[in-house]
């Protein structure tokens, strides 16, 4: 029986800020061969894809490591950094992209960002609201296991 190829991951538009000045979360995983030389996670803040934009040598981590439950995503009180990606190749490099990842109240944020916003402006903090954020997360996670 012939194979499916994988469907690739699109992103819609860059979306708009809601009113509260949030982001939207939506994460995407790469299955790897043949598509690319990896399974790695994409992270996509308001549409954009953060890791692109942030460092195109940089590929999201693989999904079972950054989005297991308390994993680096996972919001806590006290900040954390948060390795999201490597310098992709066959053997990852030695330079990773980190995030700051914090809970306040019912907003994550996600701080010590450098990537270039929709207008080109460079976008350095993003806020989410908790329960999209997590949702995401916890979508993208079952998703992985189902389809590793």
């Amino acid at each position: 029986m012939p194979r499916r190829p994988p469907r690739a991951l699109r992103a819609t538009a860059p979306h708009r800020r809601n009113d509260h000045g949030r982001s939207e979360l939506l994460i995407g995983a790469c299955p790897g061969p043949p598509v690319c030389t990896a399974v790695h996670t994409y992270l996509f803040v308001d549409g954009l894809d953060v890791v692109a934009r942030s460092d195109n040598r940089m590929a999201g981590l693989a999904p079972s490591g950054l989005l297991r439950p308390g994993g680096p995503l996972h919001p806590t009180d006290m900040p954390r950094l948060a390795e999201v990606a490597a310098e992709a190749g066959p053997d990852p490099g030695p330079d990773r992209l980190t995030v700051r990842v914090r809970l306040r109240g019912e907003t994550v944020i996600w701080s010590d960002l450098m990537y270039a916003g929709p207008d080109g402006t460079t976008v350095e903090e993003v806020r989410f609201r908790l329960d999209q954020y997590l949702g995401e997360i916890e979508r993208a996670h079952a998703a992985s296991r189902d389809h590793p």
